[in-house]
């Protein structure tokens, strides 16, 4: 803490700065336009929430191609969720936002003030369906539980402001290429406008983008091409440990009464692993699946906008937008690694089962190395086989996003009141579909049990023999959409000493439907039930079908009162109501028992408020504060989803200790096991509750001359009945919840009895979010031309969480036990430098501070320290190791010499820094060597932009 508090003030500025662009006051008229965060129109200024402001020209000077690239940089945002965590991280296709680390699922995104049909069932919005080349700004409300948007919105706004009003015809087109192999990627973009809405009464806008990039993967880049990763840590050499037992081919661990040993026909045979990213290690073939993964997946959008307005007389414009946007996200990363099982005995009921399929290849290929390892074949009660299907290539989805946002409205003035209605229609479908690695397990099975493949031994041209077996269809297609009715006033309503009180009023209606629909690939293991999807080799099982809906209304006031010249206020009231959800269709537990449908969880509605405060006492200084509650409601998907498959744990000790009759089907040392989800939708007092909100602001920004502007942003946030399933460390680790929450599952695809963590969501926690926004301007003129800095950041006061029966969890500078991290620093430090109006240039300095790595027991089996001889020893234990700050500067010059032509050409990561290395990456995917939801592992990337408008 004290070294980033040196960080900060290394500029010779005290550690107070805004979250709120400067925005110079004025006397001039000018027009009242709707500000973020409010429904009354006013003269556009600071007002007493915190607002942050991108204009284009920021849009620009950043350097980036897309919504999600530009989020990221703000240095407000944490806890969002990137590209690379497509890459078998749980991102499925989608990028998202999150103010503060509180949360993506507490952060509105809004497109023209109107809320976009979420990627599920809450409100987080995938921004890859929004163009960024549309975008005129972004406001970003960093106070949360609006009012005006809704209640639920606890983090806070962030509004992107399409362009309107445009007549030129504009063309714009980008190329980024990074200065080692892989992730280039390029951008074009064309728009035009005709009318003037105030000469001509009309505007129509039209314009279309198409942007992609190219994957990158971790064979690309030396810090994150393998899973065994030498390095130094107090003087002493060691290397991480991310191998897996599933390999090529399979390694086979056989039980007896007395003994347990792993065999590989490889090694026993050809003395030593045969195939691509294996090595020999404790009889075993161990393979290296970071080697074989992309750290960037392979992206593709196509966007097209339009808007409309017409005057329809001096006060009334009628309008209407449309945004259609086609996002491909194509991950591929290590092929399929699944346990699978020849034949095994219950200890509990000592009924032995066995897989017909396997048998055969077992016997021929297993059974006659068996003696050489001291096992009498006939001995053997458990023959389970670690498969990796290498044979069947990397497992590849291409998640698609088809996105349709239509809005239709009115503007007008009646007898003094500013008054708005519109209609919105927004609805995006989402589309798992596999390209390769994944296989259908009746197909697969048939290969083995016809010998026409033999997953215990090395096959040449297996890649063709398995192609029958190869899946290359829909795995799941979703689709989510709002219908939304709102409408809105406001005006003068009577004098104060400070001028003018106003009034707004507000309400709109909400109808969102939601639909799961995963493949049909087969009839699954409960034949009578049409629910169950058939057995993916690589993928989950027992998938089932939701089409859920709900309905839900608001209504908000809002008063601003100028109570004296340099003091305003502003009390408001939201008043929220939520139906209980509709299922609409019939799910089935792993037994084929029918689960709910009908209204499912409960009614829920509260009202909620906001008190702010604006002061100025004198000229150069502003003083603002607010207090307000907020409301959120469960989702969809909390209480409606059906159980799930959810795939397998990371690494832990067996949950449960003999006497205990599940313990007999614990694994040796830390093992994977499995994992179920399910919703819940229990009525009365089982049943979710909303989750309630506290937050409030304290703030500043002081101007003592033209060219400095200062300021500092104080914001707490308090959150409680969070909703949220316990996390793997706390149902693997905490002996009270391992009890209750770890179960004993027949697994159609081990076709064995495992044990499996069951995830339900629960009113489970409180948390504590409090922060400082800072954000400070200097401009002056030099000799060569006009100068400024421009300096924001965050730094994180409280960032934890209390969980019953768990404690509380710290997660600033550490990870917490969901493998998330929130950095006590984040902060962006902008040089620019205008010669003339025909050249600028400027550079920006990135910083986030370090944080403690990812505590490691020698159980988990991540690390192993270096033997002399440079060979890989031991397991070790490591919980003292440190990810390091992250600073990286980028580059960028502006051109205007031709008329209407600018070119733009930067350099991003000018130093060529690479990701801060870390031991673990325990949440963003399966990169290994840094961490891909926290640093950009593009390295230094040049760049060039191209606009001219006719």
């Amino acid at each position: 803490m004290a070294r980033s508090v040196r960080i900060i003030c290394a500029g010779g500025l005290a550690l107070g700065m805004t979250a709120a662009m400067a925005q110079q006051a004025s006397d001039d008229v000018v027009a009242r336009v709707e500000i973020t965060g409010s429904s009354i129109k006013r003269i556009a200024k600071e007002g007493s929430l915190p607002v942050q402001t991108l204009s284009r020209a920021d849009i620009e000077q950043s350097g980036v191609q897309n919504v999600a690239d530009l989020v990221a940089q703000l240095p407000s945002m944490q806890g969002f969720i990137t590209s690379s965590a497509s890459v078998n991280g749980g991102g499925g296709g989608v990028q998202t936002a999150s103010i503060h680390a509180i949360g993506t699922q507490y952060t509105l995104v809004l497109l023209n003030g109107r809320r976009m049909a979420p990627y599920g069932t809450g409100s987080a919005v995938n921004l890859a369906s929004i163009p960024l080349s549309a975008v005129e700004r972004v406001e970003i409300l960093t106070d949360g539980a609006s009012t005006l948007y809704g209640s639920d919105a606890i983090a806070g706004v962030i509004n992107f402001i399409l362009k309107k009003n445009q007549t030129d015809l504009v063309v714009e087109g980008t190329y980024n290429s990074p200065q080692e192999k892989g992730g280039k990627s390029s951008n074009f973009s064309i728009s035009k406008g005709w009318g003037n809405l105030d000469s001509d009464g009309f505007n129509v806008q039209v314009s279309y983008a198409h942007d992609e990039q190219k994957e990158l993967n971790a064979s690309d880049r030396d810090f994150a091409k393998s899973g065994v990763h030498k390095f130094s840590h107090k003087g002493k050499q060691y290397a991480t440990w991310q191998t897996s037992i599933n390999s090529t081919p399979a390694n086979v661990e056989v039980v007896t009464a007395d003994d347990d040993v792993v065999l590989n026909h490889d090694l026993l045979t050809k003395n030593g692993c045969t195939q691509a990213n294996t090595f020999s290690r404790s009889g075993a073939c161990r393979f290296d699946y970071a080697a074989t993964v992309q750290l960037l997946p392979e992206l593709k959008r196509d966007s097209v906008f339009a808007n409309g307005t017409l005057k329809l007389g001096k006060d009334t414009t009628a309008y209407s937008e449309l945004v259609l946007s086609k996002f491909t996200n194509t991950a591929r990363y290590a092929p399929a690694a699944q346990p699978l099982t020849v034949f095994s005995t219950d200890p509990v009921s000592g009924v032995k089962t066995v897989n017909n399929a396997y048998m055969g290849a077992y016997n021929s290929s297993i059974v006659p190395l068996l003696a050489s390892q001291g096992v009498n074949a006939a001995d053997v009660t458990d023959a389970l086989l670690y498969y990796r299907g290498a044979d069947a290539g990397g497992r590849t989805d291409e998640y698609r996003t088809d996105a349709v946002h239509f809005v239709v409205g009115v503007d007008s003035n009646i007898s003094g009141w500013d008054v708005g209605a519109s209609y919105t229609h927004s609805q995006n479908k989402q589309t798992d579909k596999a390209l390769a690695g994944y296989m259908s397990a009746n197909k697969f099975e048939e290969l083995i049990r016809t010998g026409k493949y033999n997953p215990f031994v090395s096959t040449t041209g297996a890649a063709a023999l398995l192609a029958d077996a190869v899946l290359h269809q829909d795995l799941d297609v979703t689709k989510s959409k709002i219908d939304v009715i709102s409408a809105k006033a406001s005006r003068e309503v009577f004098d104060l000493p400070g001028g003018a009180a106003a009034l707004g009023l507000g309400a709109d209606f909400t109808k969102q439907t939601y639909t799961d629909t995963p493949a049909a690939i087969a009839m699954g293991p409960n034949p009578g039930n049409p629910g169950w999807t058939d057995v993916e080799i690589g993928g989950g099982t027992g998938s089932q079908a939701l089409d859920a809906s709900r309905k839900n209304w608001g209504a908000f006031a809002e008063l601003l009162m100028p109570v004296a010249k340099t003091l305003e206020t502003t009390a408001a009231v939201r008043y929220d109501s939520y139906d209980a959800v509709e299922k609409n269709n019939v799910s089935y537990d792993p037994s084929g028992k029918a689960a709910p449908s009908g209204k499912l969880g409960e009614d829920v509605a509260k009202a909620t408020y906001k008190l702010s405060a604006r002061w100025t006492p004198v000229q150069s200084l502003l003083v603002r504060g607010s207090y307000g509650t907020g409301f959120k409601a469960p989702t969809l998907n909390n209480i409606a989803d059906p159980l799930k498959n959810a795939g397998s744990s990371n690494a832990f000790p067996c949950p449960v200790k003999s006497p205990d009759p599940r313990a007999v089907y614990c694994r040796p040392g830390s093992s994977e096991y499995g994992l179920l989800d399910t919703g819940n939708p229990n009525t009365g007092d089982k049943a979710l509750k909303a989750e309630t909100s506290k937050q409030a602001t304290l703030g500043f920004r002081v101007e003592p001359t033209t060219s400095l502007s200062v300021g500092l942003d104080w914001w707490d946030v308090k959150l409680k009945n969070q909703i949220r399933t316990y996390s793997q460390d706390q149902l693997y680790g905490v002996p009270a919840l391992a009890n209750q929450y770890i179960a004993v599952y027949a697994d159609p695809i081990q076709k064995s009895n495992v044990l499996v963590a069951i995830r339900q969501p629960l009113n489970l926690a409180s948390s504590h979010f409090q922060g400082l926004d800072w954000d400070t301007t200097f401009r002056t003129a030099t000799p060569i031309g006009k100068a400024s800095v421009n300096w924001t950041g965050t730094y994180m006061l409280k960032a934890e969480q209390e969980t019953p029966g768990v404690g509380t969890e710290k997660s600033i500078g550490r990870f917490d036990s969901y493998d998330d991290v929130v950095f006590r620093v984040v902060s962006r430090l902008i040089f620019t430098l205008k010669t003339s109006d025909k050249l600028s240039n400027s550079l920006t300095v990135n910083y986030r501070s370090g944080y403690h790595d990812k505590p490691l027991t020698a159980d988990d089996a991540a690390v192993r320290v270096v033997n002399a001889d440079g060979t890989i020893g031991g397991v070790v234990a490591m919980e003292d190791h440190d990810v390091s700050s992250y600073t990286t500067l980028d580059w960028q010059t502006k051109l205007n010499y031709v008329k209407n032509l600018t070119i733009t050409a930067g350099i991003r990561n000018l130093l060529d820094r690479d990701p801060p290395f870390s031991i673990r990456n325990s949440g963003g995917g399966n990169q290994v060597g840094y961490d891909g939801r926290y640093a950009d592992p593009l390295g230094r990337t040049f760049y060039i932009t191209a606009q001219y408008r006719f």
